[in-house]
């Protein structure tokens, strides 16, 4: 992850304010033998009003009543659990949640996916699925009941992420525009752990960041940033309050560019103390094969090269010359114009002695 989020507190925070209502009050406290009621909710009026017009509503629509049915039916499997499962529960959610030390990788934190509670509460995680998993959904937080209450995920991106964050360029991979607030439409949230994995986080918006379109839909999509193979791994955080300034250094194998293939570049990554989650990166958005194809496309590595040798000698100026000017960009705005990518990219050209038999210019005020 080239650089973190700025996190954004928002009306919808509300929503998961609603769920830990629902769960730490309601389901956790089912074994105690109590009815179901409206009474449950009285501790939390905003959601209490939702319920009654959802469940009592003369004119309920259907995704409310379902909403409402889902709880209660929730609640009836948490009532024959121990005081040692309810526990255990509790554990659970309080891991899923704590998105940043889940990434940490922290071993005082026991995640939990479907499959794991499966193990013991069959019947219990396929009700936990349909609710978590249809929680981040327009067909319910568009209701105006609950829209009311928690605002509006449009609203977020529009009026309240996108002040806080103006790099305009997808985190997760830095090659990509990010729709900002002349667009119409927005870009969709990425369930960092992935809902269809994780119960419990689906509405927390520690969890939810925007992506561009290929690393959320085509490359990262259900990958699990933070297990692979059983086995638990760190990875970045979207929201960490210190960015990690990532080192790209590029390999060429041999300096024919009209040849060039994938196969024929090298990437390097650092700095080492980050080197797990750098790997985590690599494989959850494809990092390597993205940056490498870029490398080699026409109007990518190979135009970066024929500015270089042609539109910069035509202005008296030699590859040296470019390449100390990029440096100052790349190190002002290494996003722009993909610039860290760029940078690396021809410095490696420059090695593979690229621009030695070029007839070097006079040395020119640099402009």
């Amino acid at each position: 992850m080239l650089f973190a989020y700025t996190y954004v507190p928002h009306q919808m925070e509300k929503m998961q304010d609603f769920v830990d209502f629902i769960f730490h009050n309601v389901w956790c406290k089912a074994p105690i033998g109590l009815e179901f009621t409206l009474a449950l909710f009285d501790d939390q009026p905003g959601l209490k009003e939702v319920l009654s017009s959802f469940g009592y509503g003369q004119n309920a629509p259907e995704r409310g009543r379902q909403f409402y049915k889902e709880i209660k039916d929730i609640y009836t499997l948490f009532e024959p659990l121990t005081p040692v499962e309810i526990n255990q529960f509790k554990q659970w959610y309080k891991a899923n949640n704590d998105i940043e030390r889940a990434c940490n990788n922290d071993p005082s934190i026991q995640l939990a996916r479907y499959t794991d509670i499966a193990e013991h509460h069959n019947d219990l995680v396929e009700q936990l699925a349909i609710f978590f998993k249809g929680l981040y959904s327009q067909s319910l937080l568009k209701l105006a009941a609950l829209k009311n209450k928690i605002g509006d995920i449009d609203d977020h991106y529009k009026s309240a992420f996108l002040a806080g964050n103006t790099t305009g360029k997808c985190p997760f991979c830095g090659i990509t525009d990010m729709k900002g607030e002349d667009h119409q439409y927005r870009e969709a949230y990425d369930h960092y752990l992935p809902k269809a994995l994780y119960p419990f986080n689906s509405i927390n918006l520690r969890n939810l960041a925007p992506a561009c379109h290929e690393c959320n839909s085509t490359y990262k999509n259900v990958k699990d940033p933070v297990l692979k193979d059983t086995v638990r791994r760190k990875a970045f955080y979207p929201y960490a309050l210190a960015s990690q300034t990532i080192e790209l250094k590029v390999g060429l194998l041999h300096s024919n560019i009209a040849k060039l293939s994938s196969d024929d570049i090298d990437l390097a990554f650092g700095p080492a103390a980050v080197n797990e989650q750098i790997e985590t990166w690599k494989d959850v958005y494809g990092i390597e094969e993205r940056y490498k194809a870029k490398l080699c496309g026409e109007n990518d590595g190979k135009y970066w090269l024929t500015q270089v040798l042609d539109e910069w000698k035509e202005d008296g100026r030699d590859p040296a010359q470019f390449i100390r000017t990029l440096a100052r960009q790349t190190d002002a705005k290494p996003l722009a114009e993909c610039n860290f990518l760029k940078k690396p990219f021809l410095d490696a050209c420059q090695a593979t002695g690229l621009f030695d038999s070029l007839p070097q210019s006079p040395e020119l005020p640099e402009k």
